[in-house]
């Protein structure tokens, strides 16, 4: 039988409504976490996650 876990917030730690397998692969997905209400981006696999981090917008000068 295949290792399954819950897949934790990157910011608050808590669990969100997600489980993991060993073999489940994301890529750039929108991770929501009910506690905290905020949506980040991760990667998984092999059951390690990493926080995607996009730059921030930049103002347009004239």
């Amino acid at each position: 039988m295949k290792q399954e876990k819950w897949l934790l917030c990157p910011v608050c730690g808590s669990k969100t409504r997600l489980k993991l397998r060993e073999d489940t692969v994301l890529e750039k997905f929108p991770l929501f976490c009910p506690k905290c209400k905020l949506e980040t981006l991760i990667n998984v696999r092999k059951m390690n996650m990493t926080v995607i981090r996009e730059p921030d917008a930049m103002t347009q000068s004239q």
